[in-house]
């Protein structure tokens, strides 16, 4: 597979150079591209093909996908996931595939690619009992790989001017909240650190990485920040409580971390500005309102999982017969969360909407759909 991603043809170059320049010399230009990395949260199926115990490549994974006539795509939900529906409403008119599937370089100037991947984390060391994942750091390598072959189209002034004007999105952390909590985790238990100390740790080596992608010619960023963990199907079970409730503790750990994501890129902004800027989405906050007023937003249920359940393997699947597949609820529209970790793609449209156009509760310093249409200054060619 190597071999052929970096074997690319002529005429792939001469296409992709003609598309980027009428492209960008387009005015107004209504081309939307976007680059994600993250976790299952966005997976789009980089996980179908690594060896790895975090899959969601069998039904009903994947039941409400248009695209794919309800087969499962990857997709840790039922339908699309809040990438996709961000990118949908900014006028992307095709979903960005996963890196790693076949020819998927030929999509890097038509729309971006899709990075993420299950069970993977800020830290290296996140998700191990699930064996194969791709860190946030080996994602930006793999984005590395891919400028490599933008500048092969396009050179590196031209490489440089169009990554300026797309999206890159970072929705992690999760796993690396998830890991610090879970029991039997050799890194995380043995001397386990103070919260305060591993959420610096988290932070330290995010910057690390936002930087490594500003470096490669990033300028508009989305980091979205921890969601409410402590109230998913799967911390309530783990953590045995109550209906109707959330764990305090692992609650308590995200909105400290969240805090300092929030000043951090409220210093990179100022620190790399204004020939950057770096968006804080608040999904703690949009979850959590959600789950407290799950009536309000038309869900009958706020804490269950619409497929699978609340013990062991707590993973939500379609066997030979009804007796062998997990329970599935009659309304998926009626739920907040997918299975035991990850939200409906109902919830996902309305997530989705408070970070697109929602105010500074939400977003800061402005709103995704602001940030898309924002006109950074430009810097000299080189």
């Amino acid at each position: 597979m190597e071999n052929l991603r970096n074997c690319v043809s002529l005429v792939c170059i001469i296409m992709i150079t003609l598309i980027v320049v009428l492209m960008l010399h387009a005015t107004p230009c209504i081309c939307y591209t976007s680059y994600v990395f993250g976790d299952s949260l966005v997976d789009a199926g980089n996980n179908d093909y690594i060896f790895t115990l975090s899959k969601a490549d069998s039904p009903p994974y994947g039941i409400d996908f248009a695209p794919s006539g309800g087969k499962p795509t990857g997709r840790f939900t039922n339908g699309r996931t809040i990438s996709d529906i961000i990118g949908e409403a900014l006028g992307n008119k095709s979903f960005p595939p996963p890196y790693l599937s076949p020819d998927s370089l030929s999509n890097a100037v038509l729309g971006g690619l899709n990075y993420a991947s299950g069970a993977s984390g800020i830290l290296d060391q996140t998700g191990t009992l699930f064996i194969g994942r791709i860190p946030l750091g080996a994602q930006i390598s793999y984005f590395e790989q891919t400028r490599t072959y933008m500048v092969r189209a396009m050179g590196e002034n031209g490489t440089r001017t169009f990554l300026s004007k797309a999206l890159f999105s970072l929705t992690i952390g999760s796993n690396d909240v998830l890991n610090y909590f879970q029991p039997s985790i050799p890194f995380f238990e043995e001397n386990k650190v103070s919260p305060t100390v591993f959420q610096d740790f988290m932070i330290s080596n995010l910057t690390v990485q936002l930087k490594r992608l500003h470096g490669l010619g990033a300028r508009k960023f989305v980091v979205v920040g921890v969601g409410p963990l402590g109230c998913i199907p799967f911390v309530r079970a783990l953590r045995l409580v109550a209906s109707g409730k959330c764990s305090v503790e692992v609650n308590t750990l995200i909105q400290g971390y969240n805090r300092k994501l929030s000043a951090l890129l409220q210093h990179l902004n100022q620190e790399l500005g204004p020939e950057a800027m770096f968006v804080y989405a608040n999904s703690y906050d949009v979850v959590t309102g959600i789950i407290q007023n799950y009536r309000h937003y038309g869900f009958d249920n706020g804490e269950d999982p619409c497929c699978g359940g609340y013990f062991p393997p707590y993973v939500c699947f379609k066997g030979s017969n009804a007796n062998m597949s997990s329970t599935l609820c009659d309304n998926r529209t009626k739920y907040v969360f997918w299975d035991a970790y990850h939200p409906t793609e109902a919830a996902n449209i309305i997530i989705s909407e408070k970070l697109l156009n929602g105010d500074q509760r939400f977003c800061s310093p402005l709103n995704i759909s602001k940030l898309y249409s924002y006109n950074l200054p430009s810097w000299p060619m080189e």
